[in-house]
């Protein structure tokens, strides 16, 4: 009997001993664990990765592969002989080095870059001058940005008098929102969804409410709705609240409520799995944040900013981490340059990407955010102030 209860006493106390050996092991491991990956995360902040446009010109549009390890830019610069020299060019995210110049032209021809869309599709428009004030636009694919090379043509349902003002630049989805301006008498503008990589087009919806038709609105994508989200400031009176829209893209069905934020909507993204958006307005310096479902919002001054000069820009939406990340040209949160404040869903601030310089100041295309959300890593303009170079950085 005495011995018996010797082995299951030392029985017990050898597993107890091993249960705290594996448990101390375990933590150790994953402490370790942990310390490695924070010693491997990269700081926050610029990251020294620069990449230059290959002939030196300004860049008209880029973004970037958000699964992969490729980016898309154009450029342009005139010479001498009153040419224009563009071109189009794809470039790596971890080194900055150009990769291949899909295209270069030198008469008076530009290039644009409209994004990387759908399923990693690169998406450039073609402004091809016949004669003055008459121009012939095309819109060229490279699917995937990996072909490094224009695979086939996007063909929207684009009169002469309309002109294509922005898209969603949604990926890892089929369709993007695509909105249109009209250049004639009538002023009025449409929207639609399309699937550029099969080249399909939703139904033409024209706009009519007055608010979103005599200005260049601020556009996101719901693909959990299909419906394009608007931002707009108010008819007559900019420096009040303004209007954000809503537009069924497969029914046309729009409707409005009221903004938070007060004068033009400078930014917008959307988190499609929670109906949450994001939006910067220009006359309170401020970052909103709506429920789609109760079109209700919240606004939030920008950290340290004192007035309009500190106002916001671009939107971009991480859907990996659930973040939104906010361009602010002129950095209220450090004494120079530019910074990025990300936020979560909920509007709290996480930290501020200090140290960049994107001041807007020479673009012709407004400053934008384009994420890698597996990475953590962004490229936005510069720091060339000249606008010949984008600059990478982690958040």
């Amino acid at each position: 009997m005495r011995a018996t209860k010797s082995f299951r006493f030392r029985l017990v106390f050898y597993v107890t001993k091993l249960f705290l050996q594996v448990f101390v092991f375990s933590v150790f491991a994953f402490s370790a664990a942990d310390a490695t990956l924070a010693s491997e995360r990269p700081a926050v902040g610029p990251t020294g990765v620069i990449v230059q446009s290959q002939f030196g010109g300004q860049i008209f549009g880029f973004d970037i592969d958000q699964a992969g390890k490729e980016g898309i830019l154009c450029e342009a610069q005139t010479l001498d002989s009153g040419d224009t020299l563009a071109a189009v060019e794809t470039f790596s995210q971890t080194t900055g080095a150009i990769i291949r110049v899909l295209k270069k032209i030198q008469k008076n021809d530009d290039f644009l870059g409209l994004g990387v869309v759908g399923n990693y599709v690169g998406l450039v428009e073609r402004e091809h001058e016949v004669s003055f004030l008459n121009v012939v636009r095309s819109y060229l694919t490279v699917n995937p940005l990996t072909a490094n090379k224009f695979t086939g043509t996007w063909t929207p349902p684009l009169g002469a008098d309309h002109m294509l003002s922005n898209v969603s630049r949604n990926q890892g989805v089929p369709d993007i929102a695509v909105y249109a301006q009209d250049t004639n008498s009538t002023f009025r503008p449409f929207i639609f969804a399309s699937n550029v990589a099969a080249n399909k087009f939703g139904p033409v919806i024209t706009l009519t409410d007055e608010d979103f038709v005599n200005t260049l609105p601020a556009l996101a994508y719901d693909s959990a709705t299909n419906q394009a989200i608007l931002g707009a400031p108010k008819l007559g009176n900019p420096f009040v609240p303004g209007w954000i829209a809503t537009i069924d893209l497969t029914t046309g069905t729009f409707n409005k409520f009221a903004s938070v934020g007060d004068g033009d909507v400078n930014g917008m993204a959307v988190d499609p799995e929670s109906g949450t958006v994001c939006t910067t307005t220009e006359i309170d310096f401020s970052v909103e944040f709506y429920d789609l479902a109760t079109q209700t919002g919240f606004t939030e001054i920008l950290a340290g900013a004192p007035n309009q000069f500190y106002s916001g820009a671009d939107v971009q939406f991480d859907p990996v981490n659930k973040l939104f990340l906010v361009a602010q040209p002129n950095s209220s949160t450090t004494f120079s340059g530019s910074s990025i404040h990300v936020f979560d869903l909920d509007g709290n601030l996480i930290e501020s990407v200090n140290g960049l310089s994107f001041s807007n100041a020479g673009n012709v295309v407004p400053a934008h955010i384009a994420l890698n959300p597996r990475k953590q890593v962004g490229f936005v303009d510069g720091p060339d102030a000249g606008v010949t170079q984008i600059q990478s950085f982690t958040y």
